[in-house]
């Protein structure tokens, strides 16, 4: 069941996005050559926590399995899911994603960004910047009328079109009072199929796309996804409200559109919680 959200309920989710972005933004500024992964972790949670927000991800289970994190931490041919440890240190040229997300007054937003450490390889940059294009294709694409599919292809062809491949075995999904609702959001797929946009819905697109081939593998701690054939991985997220005047970010700072994303996606930070970004 899909469930659509109030505009009082988006405000509370914009709420929520507010802490993702500003707290994203701390992580990524603090990646550098030396830093271990749990060091990370350690710095979200304790920054998610200070805002009044819990982490969305810590103690989430799956089939059993408990992840035991605030943020997945993936690091090169890590596609997502990474798992923080004290004993993994950043190292110079390495690409680093950071996938986070929180709960704040009942409501769930996640984004995810990947970064370099120091200067990485022309490649690896390339990878990056069409991987966050391809985020900003689909967002356009998040309109009352379009279908599911619509997004999917937008992600698809501009990955493909660059020589890249997009991450079939996870997808997107839809976010709320819970951290994954219906309906799913693949990276792939032909346009004008599955379900059709409402006004009220709010999802989390998610491009991971891999430099070489698109098949991943899931190693023995039962959540790092790894690339099968060991090339690089990129992926980037936001948390997108559909209303009737367009497709608004809630997880992206004030003023921060992507390249391809144009005016007509709105961001921006909720009135109820415009003071955060100030107390950083």
């Amino acid at each position: 069941m899909i469930v659509l959200k109030s505009h009082h309920e988006i405000e509370r989710m914009r709420a929520s996005g507010d802490i993702v972005a500003q707290v994203l933004d701390t992580l990524k500024a603090r990646v550098r050559p030396g830093i271990s992964t749990q060091e990370l972790d350690a710095l979200a949670e304790r920054e998610t926590r200070r805002l009044g927000a819990r982490p969305a991800f810590k103690g989430y289970s799956v089939a059993g399995r408990v992840f035991p994190a605030t943020v997945c931490v993936s690091v090169n041919e890590e596609v997502v899911h990474g798992i923080p440890s004290r004993r993994r240190f950043l190292q110079p040229g390495d690409i680093v994603g950071i996938d986070f997300g929180v709960c704040y007054q009942g409501f769930f937003c996640d984004a995810a960004a990947t970064v370099g450490v120091g200067e990485v390889d022309a490649e690896s940059s390339r990878l990056m910047r069409t991987t966050e294009e391809a985020l900003w294709l689909g967002i356009e694409q998040m309109r009352v009328g379009n279908r599911v599919g619509d997004v999917s292809a937008a992600v698809q062809e501009h990955v493909e079109k660059q020589g890249f491949t997009v991450v079939r075995e996870f997808v997107g999904h839809g976010i709320g009072t819970q951290l994954h609702e219906l309906p799913q959001l693949p990276n792939f797929g032909p346009r004008g199929r599955g379900v059709r946009f409402r006004a009220g819905m709010v999802l989390a697109i998610e491009p991971m796309v891999n430099a070489g081939r698109s098949e991943v593998r899931v190693l023995a701690d039962g959540w790092t996804a790894v690339t099968r054939d060991g090339s690089r991985s990129a992926h980037f997220e936001h948390s997108v409200a559909i209303t009737e005047g367009g497709p608004v970010v809630l997880t992206a700072p004030d003023g921060r559109l992507g390249a391809s994303s144009g005016p007509r996606v709105q961001v921006g930070r909720s009135k109820s919680n415009a003071g955060l970004a100030a107390s950083a």
